[in-house]
């Protein structure tokens, strides 16, 4: 598994600090080189050296029409600025910055407690005509709703009036009432691809509302080992977009301007950025929130299979498939869905609703956010041929 960090700003304090450390690049010093004797004769006249400045100049009309050329260059590069300004000021005010205070036991003191901050970001959203703020659960965890904070873009400061969330998820849901607020434009994570141009918005080290641009650089990210609660369901989508400590949260937008993820953790040996950031899929996201407003939890849908977590190509090529694909079915579970639907051990489960799998967890994914009840196609690969089948799937026994 990647070890990974969650990107909230952790102080001791009420205020974030930055620390600029200053680093001096040495150069390895190499020996000089003993002058060798000239072999022109001392008589000789050197050349004049040319004088490349001098001779570079450019005069008045030839400079006015270098920037003439040079504005006509750049007009595709000043398009896609334009693009990015109006990205920052239609999400801007959808973004919050957030200030969670909260008690936790001293690492330095046994049996005494210290008070600790911690910032993140999040996004509002409109859930049947009412106000939530969508950020990760590790912000919030532990704090009472009296010393949480969310500062709107205008400065206005809310208390939220309910919290739940999902620690499977890490996916968290902020009441909030006010007038004027405005709400983010939901997008579709499953049409975003490696290579989308992305923007982060959040507040790094407690500087609200920054924004930094990169790209998707993978998908389906499911191996990331995140601090102690851990995260089970995971399906994070990969970006370059400097991503810090404090952007815990906060949005990931295409460049439609549309969240299409929740930026929750970076890879790094340093604590900062170091180009290898995670975002929650909006579509999950929104999947949990929806859930958690609704019910107050999340119920999980159930299959009722044990799946081939080693399932590779040996094994793909044992069972008669020309490649490694979806994930192998190693016993169902009695009275299941699954047995319901005659699924076998043996069975490689290629395609759930729909979609193609890529490995067990990837299928766990698919599932977990299957709708109670819902009747889906499954295809699968059984004694060298494919097969169609359909199954409802049920409520997992471990939800509420």
């Amino acid at each position: 598994m990647l070890a990974a960090r969650r990107m909230c700003t952790v102080n001791s304090g009420i205020r974030t600090s930055i620390i600029a450390g200053l680093f001096c690049l040495a150069c390895a010093a190499q020996p000089l080189a003993r002058a060798q004797p000239s072999e022109e004769p001392a008589d000789v006249v050197a050349k004049p050296v040319r004088n490349q400045i001098l001779d570079d100049e450019l005069t008045q009309e030839e400079r006015d029409k270098a920037y003439d050329d040079l504005a006509k260059e750049v007009v595709q590069i000043e398009r896609q600025s334009n693009a990015l300004r109006k990205i920052a000021k239609l999400a801007r005010p959808a973004v919050v910055h957030i200030e969670a205070e909260k008690t936790e036991p001293s690492t330095t003191r046994p049996g005494k407690k210290k008070s600790v901050e911690e910032a993140g970001a999040g996004t509002i959203i409109d859930v049947g005509g009412k106000f939530f703020v969508l950020t990760n659960r590790h912000v919030i965890k532990a704090a009472e709703l009296k010393n949480i904070k969310v500062r709107l873009a205008d400065g206005r400061i809310l208390t939220p009036t309910n919290v739940v969330s999902d620690s499977e998820t890490d996916v968290a849901v902020l009441t909030v009432s006010a007038t004027r607020l405005v709400t983010a434009r939901i997008g579709d994570s499953d049409q975003t691809d490696i290579g989308d141009f992305v923007l982060a918005m959040g507040s790094p080290f407690g500087l609200s509302h920054s924004i930094t641009h990169g790209i998707i650089s993978a998908k389906g990210r499911r191996d990331l080992e995140l601090g102690e609660d851990g995260v089970k369901y995971q399906d994070f989508m990969q970006t370059d977009a400097a991503i810090n400590p404090g952007n815990s949260g906060g949005p990931l937008l295409n460049m439609r301007g549309e969240v299409i993820g929740m930026n929750t953790a970076i890879a790094s040996s340093s604590g900062g950025s170091e180009g290898i950031g995670f975002t929650i899929p909006i579509n999950m996201a929104m999947v949990i929130a929806k859930q958690l407003i609704e019910r107050g939890a999340v119920v999980r849908a159930y299959l009722g299979v044990q799946l081939d977590s080693k399932f590779g190509p040996n094994a793909a090529f044992r069972l008669g498939l020309p490649r490694q694909a979806g994930t192998r079915v190693t016993a169902v579970v009695p009275n299941s869905p699954a047995e319901i639907a005659k699924l076998q051990a043996d069975d490689v489960i290629l395609e759930f609703n729909g979609v193609r799998i890529d490995d067990d967890m990837h299928l766990v994914n698919l599932i977990s956010l299957t709708e109670v009840g819902k009747e889906v196609p499954v295809i699968i690969f059984r004694n060298k041929q494919v097969v169609n089948v359909s199954v409802k799937v049920a409520k997992s026994l471990g939800s509420k």
